[in-house]
């Protein structure tokens, strides 16, 4: 005797979306080899013609100019040194980040003042700014797109800052592939500075790109990554990406579309069901969910966004009570790209 359910073929098990995986695309790495390849046999390791490209493929998705750094840090440093930004001037920042974001404008001598942020997207919000900026009258600012998506305010934040004269710096760390009714992260502030980080969406290891509408922001970028050559106006230091780097990074941003689309299939089809109290996105978002974030306690985590605010950090005396409130409610459940090569 046979059932119905004998004969119906088995449902395919989920991917293991929780084991740690770099994103790099397996059956990319034959085209990966051969360019390294010619890079070396064309004696140009640095200051080539793959770190253009790269640069003009980032730069082409994003509708604005790029420059590729040696890391995030790199990018930032010139955002702030071009808005001339410098010893005793205010930059605000939220306080819900990595400690990279305050310690690249106390790098300067600059004053780091810390908003809050929201409960639903754990960036900075316009009333925070609004209050921030009337009372600390800063010369930049920096919006952080926590997570994989953008500030659900970014448009209100970037109109606010124009309309004060307040230089305004996107943290795109996180947010590749993010976007807002087709809008990239970087395109609403004056500058924005994506990291190429070992574990982040596209990753050369170490590397960034600064990303800007702003042409002159864009010359004093490549100047300063490379101590101001060639007349040495600007005074930078060394900020640049090794063409075996910017290789990497061109490979893998051409499947930047298709992580996030794989990402995304999973995270609906395996982790909606089962995590109701998850951060949820307005209509026309995309995130690059490069964490999908719950608040919920979890039993398989891998930890949380951030679990200490800045401002705690570095003893600042403010009250960011939400701040404080994310670092504790909110857990990130695993979610890797590891696609089918089969």
């Amino acid at each position: 005797m046979t059932f119905a359910s004998d004969s119906m073929p088995a449902a395919p098990a989920a991917p293991d979306l929780g084991a740690f995986a770099i994103g790099f695309d397996e059956r990319d790495r034959p085209r990966l080899h051969a360019l390294w390849d010619e890079i070396i046999t064309s004696q140009r390791w640095t200051e080539g013609p793959v770190t253009e490209a790269f640069e003009q493929a980032w730069g082409e998705r994003h509708g604005v100019g790029a420059v590729a750094l040696g890391g995030w840090t790199g990018g930032a440093l010139a955002a702030l040194r071009f808005a001339g930004v410098g010893a005793g001037d205010v930059v605000l920042c939220p306080s819900n980040t990595f400690m990279a974001t305050p310690l690249a404008a106390m790098h300067l001598g600059a004053e780091v003042a810390f908003v809050d942020c929201g409960r639903d997207d754990l960036c900075a919000t316009a009333a925070e700014f609004e209050r921030a900026i009337a009372r600390h009258r800063p010369k930049a600012a920096f919006l952080v797109h926590i997570g994989g998506h953008l500030a659900f305010e970014v448009e209100a934040i970037a109109d606010l800052c124009r309309a004060e004269g307040v230089f305004l710096i996107e943290d795109c760390a996180h947010s590749h592939g993010a976007t807002w009714n087709g809008r990239h992260p970087g395109t609403w502030g004056d500058a924005g500075v994506y990291s190429f980080y070992a574990t982040k969406t596209i990753s050369t290891g170490e590397g960034g790109m600064l990303v800007s509408r702003h042409p002159r922001l864009l010359e004093f970028a490549r100047a300063f990554r490379n101590y101001g050559k060639p007349e040495h106006e600007t005074q930078g230091l060394n900020f640049r990406m090794s063409e075996f780097t910017a290789a990497m990074g061109l490979v893998q941003s051409e499947r930047l579309d298709e992580i996030v689309a794989w990402k995304n299939a999973m995270a609906r089809e395996h982790l909606d069901p089962v995590h109701a109290a998850r951060l949820t996105l307005p209509d026309g978002m995309v995130s690059g969910l490069y964490k999908y974030i719950v608040f919920d306690p979890i039993e398989r985590s891998t930890g949380r966004v951030y679990d200490q605010p800045c401002h705690r950090i570095l003893g600042h005396p403010v009250d960011l009570p939400v701040s404080d409130w994310v670092a504790e409610h909110h857990w990130c459940v695993p979610l890797y790209y590891r696609p089918s090569t089969g």
